[in-house]
């Protein structure tokens, strides 16, 4: 793969692939439909779906209210909350692809794309593509959804997943989608998925370089080996990613420190599971230990009641006291699973 110098952080792939608009600091910015480059790869392409696309992009951040899932998980190990992300992810974004498709009315309201449905590729970029299984069509894929679970309780307060695909292989209407999701009983129920993070894959591709490159301050070869591959909707087999030339903390592609996330996660953490935000809640379970004592739960638990009374409307003592019979009754499990 050819090394990419710190100043041609933004020159890779030919010109059919539309680079992210950039400021005089060279940061990238999100290319929307209405952009000139995107226009230009558009009719390259001969795309002509951008009704099609905003209706995706909304359809994604509409799926929380209807998506139901199967899965009802219960005795639960203390010591395994945090595997979920592992053990359910995969899982739980099949059946957010199976969501997408039974929300086709959204998406499709007037029929257009029939032969067409979102389907998962294991292993493949993106992970989701909408593709028409009828013969002859001249577009067999429409476009792609990176698609990523996280588990909104995890004791890493952010997404870790990497994302190192090259820019060149994706799509200017390709998107970038993570749901987070938590069990509807904090540590029990069935899995919940809550409001989306999506932008374009290209731009997040884009945005990850630029940042390697001239965001970060730490010292050492910042350049970049750029995949050679350039087109999109990529074979299994095809070299995609972009590789750093240095990267001892194994930190290239965790977009999430990239400042990408920052406004999103923020207003993640104010959501409410049981009454409570997801940011106490997260807080509060990873300070749980096998060795505190009652007195140091029982004290955990008022900082967290006022916590929550000071990001909310004045609390009453019938509130007071439902949250902290849910944080009790967490506890007694979370312990009993320990001396199980």
């Amino acid at each position: 793969m050819p090394k990419q110098p710190a100043d041609k952080a933004n020159k890779q792939g030919d010109e059919l692939f539309a680079d992210a608009q950039a400021d005089s600091s060279g940061r990238p910015h999100e290319v929307g439909p209405d952009d000139d480059k995107w226009a230009g790869t558009r009719a390259a392409q001969g795309w002509n779906h951008t009704k099609l696309y905003n209706a995706v992009r909304e359809t994604l951040f509409a799926l929380p209210a209807y998506f139901k899932s199967s899965l009802n998980i219960t005795g639960v190990l203390a010591t395994d909350l945090y595997t979920f992300n592992s053990a359910l992810g995969a899982t739980i974004e099949n059946q957010i692809v199976e969501a997408l498709n039974e929300l086709r009315r959204l998406w499709d309201a007037d029929n257009e794309y029939l032969d067409y449905r979102f389907v998962r590729q294991a292993q493949r970029f993106p992970d989701v593509i909408l593709r028409s299984a009828a013969p002859g069509k001249d577009a067999d894929v429409l476009m792609g959804i990176e698609l990523k679970g996280w588990y909104a309780l995890a004791k890493e307060r952010e997404p870790s997943f990497r994302y190192t695909v090259s820019p060149a292989v994706t799509a200017p209407w390709d998107l970038l989608t993570v749901y987070p999701w938590a069990l509807s009983e904090v540590i029990s129920g069935q899995p919940q998925v809550f409001q989306p993070f999506v932008t374009s894959a290209h731009y997040a591709a884009e945005l990850r370089n630029w940042y390697w490159q001239h965001g970060m301050t730490s010292r050492g070869d910042k350049s970049i080996n750029i995949s050679t591959v350039n087109r999109f909707y990529p074979a299994k087999s095809d070299m995609i990613s972009d590789q750093p030339a240095s990267d001892s903390g194994n930190n290239f592609g965790r977009l999430a420190r990239y400042g990408i996330m920052e406004k999103y996660m923020s207003e993640l953490r104010e959501e409410q599971l049981s009454g409570i935000p997801l940011d106490a809640w997260q807080r509060f379970l990873s300070s749980f230990r096998e060795d505190r004592s009652e007195d140091a739960i029982t004290r955990e638990i008022d900082r967290l009641i006022s916590d929550v009374g000071h990001k909310t409307t004045a609390l009453s003592t019938e509130d007071v006291d439902d949250i902290r019979g849910h944080l009790s009754a967490v506890v007694q499990i979370l312990e009993r699973s320990i001396k199980a």
